[in-house]
């Protein structure tokens, strides 16, 4: 935490005292808050960025084997407004850099934002969506999701965190009792046992919830979007750019494959200016994030190649899955 930061101290106890009111007033009822009789899953967090949702949608994605799946962003940073059901042929300053990723590598799912969670979904509805994944929705608590699934992110837990603007929390970590599942992402894959259960004890899991640990899992291959090609295949002077929260862990698993690189970062979402552009395109060839490469592909001239990456569980993945499975076979289709 650093001195800036320390000093807006009391505005943070401003905000936390703002947000708990407002918690207290949707638990009470008195703001409305809509249930919905088939399933709806969020995925969130209750810091800012950079604990794997992306990831973890896709890997919902993956494994659940249903018909009339849907997925729905708010679009941070597009430029458009109100509902949007993505074709896949958009560009991400109209649709978010996720939201636009989650259609090009799902190609049959509807993918669809909107800032409004409750018209989004009954816009989705209407299109016959059956099941609907929110991401990023935890705070949105004009939505009650029947199922919420919490991440934090391995070495940055919401229980060592603090409020906005003094920390990085959106809400206080007793929010975390809303949800159903909690999972640690970015472990070690070999995280011990004695260490989970340290884990365990700081997040104070309730006897309801279940607490999962995850790992990032990054693909042997890098891709331009079409063809995949080994680190060996980049050129000499590569530069990588990364415009997402937490880039350290790209970077240092980019440092183990015995690659030359510079690092260009650039804010979470950055929305890359003309200047910055003209700037990249001089380079000899740039690797990126997947993310990042949804709002380069239009733009750059030279190379441009990004690393997939995936969630894979430490430990206990059938027993999450079936969670999830019975909570959507419980509504009838």
């Amino acid at each position: 935490m650093n001195l800036l930061r320390k000093f807006l101290l009391p505005f943070a106890f401003l905000y936390g005292i703002i947000v708990w009111f407002r918690n207290k007033f949707f638990d009470a009822g008195i703001l409305k808050s809509t249930s919905y009789n088939f399933p709806v899953i969020c995925v969130g967090n209750i810091s800012t960025g950079g604990t794997g949702k992306s990831p973890m949608i896709e890997y919902l994605l993956r494994k659940l084997d249903y018909k009339n799946m849907a997925v729905l962003s708010r679009g941070y940073k597009r430029s458009t407004d109100g509902f949007l059901l993505l074709k896949g042929d958009e560009k991400a300053i109209e649709t978010g850099d996720e939201p636009l990723q989650f259609k090009n590598k799902f190609p049959a799912v509807m993918v669809a934002v909107d800032a409004d969670r409750r018209n989004g979904i009954a816009e989705l509805r209407k299109k016959h969506a059956k099941i609907v994944l929110l991401d990023d929705a935890f705070q949105h608590r004009k939505v009650k999701a029947g199922f919420n699934i919490l991440l934090t992110a391995y070495g940055d837990l919401y229980a060592n965190d603090f409020l906005l603007p003094t920390g990085n929390l959106r809400e206080t970590y007793s929010g975390a009792d809303r949800a159903q599942v909690i999972i640690v992402t970015k472990c070690p894959p070999n995280i011990p046992l004695k260490e989970r259960e340290h884990i365990r004890f700081k997040l104070q899991i309730k006897q309801y919830q279940n607490l999962f640990f995850s790992t990032i899992q990054y693909a042997e291959t890098i891709s331009d979007g079409t063809t995949q090609y080994y680190f060996s295949d980049l050129c000499d002077n590569c530069t990588v750019v990364t415009g997402i929260a937490k880039p350290a862990p790209f970077i240092q698993h980019l440092e183990k494959q015995n690659i030359q690189f510079e690092h260009q970062k650039f804010p979470d979402h950055h929305n890359f200016t003309e200047t910055e552009i003209n700037l990249l395109n001089t380079k000899a060839c740039i690797l990126t994030t997947e993310k990042d490469f949804m709002r380069l592909k239009d733009k750059i001239t030279v190379p441009l190649y990004y690393l997939p990456i995936e969630t894979s569980f430490v430990e206990n993945e059938a027993y999450f899955l079936s969670r999830i499975n019975k909570f959507i076979t419980e509504f009838k289709q």
